[in-house]
């Protein structure tokens, strides 16, 4: 077994957060709020048995306003009334050792309307390239919602500092409001936000800003990262070279991580960038002394070392960890043989997950690591 040694190194964050070791609970979506929209019993049991053995937790992405709801079963950090809900989270995940960051985001035009009373907004009125988003009438954000959203996202990090978060994750990837805001295919703005890739970029510029003012107030240490995706593959969709600009303004704000949304953690670019080398590599490089964290189809103990060599500073499990639960405390005892790597129905109960997140994971999440798949 190789040495996993560097798994396992401490590191302290810029903000001062120390965190155990390099593995991190990767945000999923789980589809499991109550129907409140406050974090589930069953979403803080999954939550809870994985923070047991990471360094940080990264919940499922939480909601910023009302109009920007993402999914049916996902909670809320939109209002204060949401406090106690989050508390309940941020505590959980502390309790199991892991440092506890709340993921916010806008899903913009891939809002489903009917969970935000058909208004569905984004950058301009381009519909969402999702299949099932296909004929959603789109409404473009007027100056001041967009400045409203802007604070949006500061009320909710002030929130999560009250619930006890120890920070907050910018959701900029997988195709939400604020991607589409930087790419030229979802934002055809003519006004400050809009037009050249400068001015598509002060969006998160502004968000950025206002989640640091936001995370001053925290009395503790409280640290701000950002997720990003490095390409698209519509037309006028981002390429490497629209990436690397994003990554210039990221690594002049002094995070304390950037976080890149990837299927394969070893894959290269499709368009920009050099073909000869993985977009891990590739965005480390631009980063600098940013901490990267890298993710996509991280399964053994081999990839998350060899993620690390390509650049990233940690490594987020996900479907390894659904699988897997105990995936860290294993591989730290030299029981990577031990891990699973399949799983059959009668483990619904063994894996802890709650109902929404089973169904996901047995239609289409890890379908062909099922071994009983009818």
């Amino acid at each position: 077994m190789s040495d996993v040694t560097p798994l396992f190194e401490p590191y302290t964050f810029r903000s001062g957060v120390q965190v155990r070791n390099r593995l991190v609970l990767a945000p999923m979506t789980t589809g499991s709020a109550d129907p409140d929209d406050s974090v589930s019993q069953a979403e803080l049991d999954y939550v809870a048995r994985r923070s047991a053995g990471v360094g940080l937790a990264i919940t499922a992405v939480a909601y910023v306003t009302p109009g920007g709801k993402g999914f049916h079963g996902q909670f809320g950090a939109e209002h204060d009334g949401r406090l106690d809900s989050l508390r309940a989270l941020a505590t959980r995940i502390k309790v199991a050792g892991a440092r506890a960051v709340l993921q916010i985001f806008h899903a913009g035009h891939n809002s489903p309307p009917e969970l935000v009373q058909g208004d569905v907004t984004s950058a301009s009125d381009v519909p969402s390239p999702q299949p099932q988003r296909a004929g959603v009438p789109v409404r473009a954000l007027s100056g001041d919602e967009v400045q409203a959203i802007v604070r949006d996202f500061g009320q909710a990090t002030r929130r999560a500092i009250e619930a006890g978060f120890d920070g907050v994750e910018i959701h900029g990837a997988n195709g939400y409001l604020i991607q589409q805001f930087v790419s030229a295919h979802s934002n055809r703005r003519s006004d400050e936000w809009g037009g050249s890739l400068e001015r598509r970029l002060r969006f998160p510029e502004a968000i950025i800003d206002e989640v640091q003012r936001a995370s001053r107030q925290a009395q503790t240490p409280f640290l701000v990262g950002y997720r990003f995706s490095p390409e698209e593959p519509h037309e006028q969709g981002l390429t490497m070279n629209d990436t690397f600009a994003l990554l210039d303004l990221l690594r002049a704000k002094q995070l304390d991580y950037v976080h890149v949304s990837l299927q394969d953690y070893a894959g290269g670019p499709r368009r920009g960038g050099d073909p000869e080398l993985s977009r891990l590599n590739q965005i480390a490089e631009r980063l600098g002394d940013t901490p990267l964290i890298g993710v996509g189809n991280i399964w053994t103990p081999d990839d998350a070392l060899n993620a690390l060599t390509l650049g990233a500073t940690f490594v987020a499990l996900g479907r390894a960890l659904l699988l897997e639960p105990e995936w860290v405390q294993k591989v730290q005892a030299g029981q990577a043989g031990d891990l699973r790597t399949t799983f059959t129905r009668a483990d619904r109960d063994a894996l802890t997950l709650p109902d929404p997140m089973w169904n996901m994971l047995t239609g289409f999440m890890i379908k062909d690591r099922l071994t009983d798949a009818s």
